[in-house]
């Protein structure tokens, strides 16, 4: 008869993937659970507790020293459960109902939940299944890992007769192998429905508290700071040695590289402190995500100004100011509400939906960013073309070319984000997550070197100035030997033809009295 009892490996993810899939991939490793109330999937009432990867712990010397650097573990610390008074008083005083905590590594999400004779799956003990032997009515179903015995690991707290409040014991369970572990709150009996939870857990790895997937992010942000820092030498070295020749442009982009510098110290100080302490300093993530929402507006507001010719073919940008602060104020506003929420939210506050609604409009403003700045240079490089400045050309063409290669190479990466999060529903892949936000910020730290080279500060910066006059003198110099003469002879040919000695007398004699004859006329 236990043959008929299926374990099926598609259950948690009919039951468990609505939580697992849109849970916060950034919650803090100290997980409160201030009030919450428990959500009911499928005969079961479930509240997800955390999902985390953690390191196995690493050897301890000294083991006598408790959670000590190189332990990883996940401690529950005064989690208590209240359920309603009507609930206690229609309660009789031989009751006795539980409330149940699991602990699973992702790869055993398939030991939980099951169904008799392959009809429909449960969480929580069906009274066939019961009738089976396999588990006990109103309890969480579950067997042991084939891979270690132990796990996954349950343990509960129990309502006796009328009382209000269950405490479940604290304890700490010891990580010995890799993996992304998740913790549920389960109770099968309806009669608790209302029940909420007060108290938290703590997810440390053996490096600190630092979420796994988030971990090497702090050493690369010390990395990509120690970048900028190089970068704003050379800048601010060209910058101050050529500041009588510096153009406005060059202004705008200094700005850019200093909030950026900001941007990624306060990031590497933020994470610093997340991995000692497990809580999030708001503060400190307050003022990383502005500088860097600041930073990408300047940045795009820059990219677009440069593309439309502004101080380079144009003086002014005419009746097209108004609209160009009307979108970088949007984009700003739409870029610092997103990353407050995906930065300082709860775990599991924000919906797949509400996620979607938060990103659209920032995705939708970059799209358009991207196509004004594509048809505003193409204008610009067909101004540039007629007029023959070849040296704005020159590095228009660069400019655009850097461009370019930055867009195909974003959108050959976001298709890989795509795939790599919708085949990774359970974030098995954890490990390899923080690839995605540094690739970003390596991708834009590459196009900031990159105009960086193409517009720093040298003796020749005001080459690329706007200039009423288009035939500037350092334009004929560069273009003199390129360019094929029009029709009309130059002012250097003007002057030079009165010295030539082999001139017709004939011929001038019949020019003066042409002459004489268009002024008589």
């Amino acid at each position: 008869m236990a043959k008929s009892f299926i374990l099926s490996p598609s259950y948690p993810l009919l039951l468990l993937s609505s939580l697992l899939l849109f849970v916060h991939p950034i919650a803090a490793s100290v997980h409160d659970y201030g009030g919450t109330k428990f959500t009911r999937k499928g005969n079961a009432f479930v509240l997800h507790g955390g999902s985390e990867g953690l390191y196995s712990s690493l050897p301890n010397p000294n083991a006598s020293a408790s959670a000590a650097y190189g332990d990883s573990f996940i401690r529950f610390e005064k989690i208590t459960l209240r359920r309603p008074e009507e609930a206690a008083t229609s309660s009789k005083d031989t009751d006795l109902i539980k409330v149940q905590a699991i602990v699973f590594e992702v790869e055993d999400r398939e030991t939980i939940g099951g169904s008799a004779y392959g009809g429909q799956k449960a969480i929580c003990c069906t009274s066939d299944l019961a009738k089976l032997g396999v588990c006990t009515q109103d309890n969480l179903i579950y067997r042991p890992s084939t891979q270690n015995p132990d796990w996954p690991q349950v343990f509960f707290a129990s309502f006796t007769g009328k009382e209000l409040v269950a405490t479940l014991p604290s304890k700490s369970i010891s990580i010995t192998k890799t993996g992304m572990y998740n913790v549920y709150f389960i109770f099968c009996d309806p009669a608790l429905k209302g029940l909420v939870i007060e108290g938290k857990t703590v997810w440390k790895n053996p490096t600190g508290y630092l979420p796994g997937r988030m971990a090497p992010l702090m050493n690369f942000y010390g990395l990509i700071s120690l970048a900028f820092v190089i970068l704003g030498i050379f800048w601010f070295s060209q910058y101050a040695r050529y500041w009588r020749e510096v153009l406005p442009l060059q202004n705008c982009i200094t700005a850019v590289i200093t909030l950026g510098m900001f941007e990624m110290a306060l990031w590497y100080i933020e994470y610093a402190e997340f991995n000692k302490t497990g809580v999030r300093p708001m503060g400190i993530t307050f003022w990383a995500v502005t500088f860097g929402t600041i930073k990408r507006t300047i940045a795009r507001l820059i990219i677009l100004l440069v593309s439309m010719g502004y101080g380079v073919v144009r003086p002014t940008l005419g009746g097209l100011s108004s609209k160009v602060q009307m979108l970088g104020a949007t984009f700003f506003l739409a870029s610092e509400v997103l990353e407050l929420v995906e930065n300082l939210g709860a775990i599991n506050d924000l919906s797949g939906n509400a996620r979607l609604f938060l990103v659209l409009p920032v995705a939708m403003l970059d799209a358009f960013f991207i196509l004004w700045i594509f048809t505003s240079l193409s204008k610009t490089l067909d101004k540039l073309q007629s007029r023959r400045l070849m040296a704005k050309l020159d590095i228009y063409r660069k400019f655009t070319n850097a461009l370019a290669v930055t867009v195909i190479v974003s959108v050959g990466w976001i298709g890989y984000e795509i795939y790599f999060k919708s085949t990774d529903v359970f974030n098995e892949r954890w490990q390899r997550a923080w690839i995605i936000p540094a690739f970003w910020q390596v991708l834009t730290f590459s196009l900031l070197c990159m105009i960086c080279v193409l517009w720093a500060p040298s003796q020749n910066s005001m080459r690329y100035a706007y200039s009423a006059d288009s035939s500037e003198e350092f334009e004929r110099e560069e273009t003199l030997s390129l360019i094929k003469p029009g029709p009309f002879p130059s002012k250097e040919t003007h002057q030079a033809a009165p010295l030539q000695p082999d001139i017709n007398p004939s011929l001038a004699g019949s020019n003066s009295g042409d002459n004489e004859e268009d002024k008589r006329d």
